[in-house]
């Protein structure tokens, strides 16, 4: 097995803490609404915190069904958030688990950025190219900014 590791940077004109919410503890409500072209449903198993598992249903004509990932920590205080995906979506047959660190940190004009390292836990000796990590970090941006101009839109969701 081996890893391979990515940082990279989201910035955004919510704020942190709004964002934060958004994508962590109301993504259930939030990204069937704010994405319903890439997102059906979003189940939670467990209270939220470490340890809990969310699926996430993805429409119809999508690449990938759905996608499982498991939270390994949850800190609203310091807005950071980490999970790794551990069944479905990108994994395949190239890749054993994917995680990932986020730290929501305030911006300029009360906007934010997201702070993520990725990590690639290939299977065998399998390669994951930064091809094919900058195209799943696309499949993840179009969420994102979904949510973002859904946040926009709708001013009184996730305060």
């Amino acid at each position: 097995m081996g890893v391979v590791t990515y940082d990279f940077e989201v910035t955004s004109p919510i704020s942190p803490a709004r964002l934060f919410k958004a994508l962590t503890v109301e993504s259930g409500k939030v990204f069937p609404k704010a994405a319903p072209h890439a997102v059906k449903s979003v189940e939670l198993q467990g209270n939220g915190g470490p340890g809990s598992i969310v699926k996430i249903n993805f429409a119809e004509g999508l690449p990938y069904q759905y996608v499982k990932h498991e939270i390994e920590s949850h800190d609203k205080d310091n807005l950071s958030y980490s999970y790794s995906v551990i069944e479905g979506g990108p994994l395949g047959d190239k890749l054993e688990k994917i995680s990932f660190e986020n730290k929501f940190v305030a911006g300029v004009d009360g906007g934010s950025f997201c702070k993520s390292l990725m990590k690639f836990y290939t299977i065998g000796d399998c390669v994951f190219t930064e091809e094919e990590i900058k195209d799943q970090i696309q499949r993840m941006d179009r969420v994102y900014k979904a949510v973002e101009a859904y946040l926009e839109t709708n001013p009184d969701v996730c305060n």
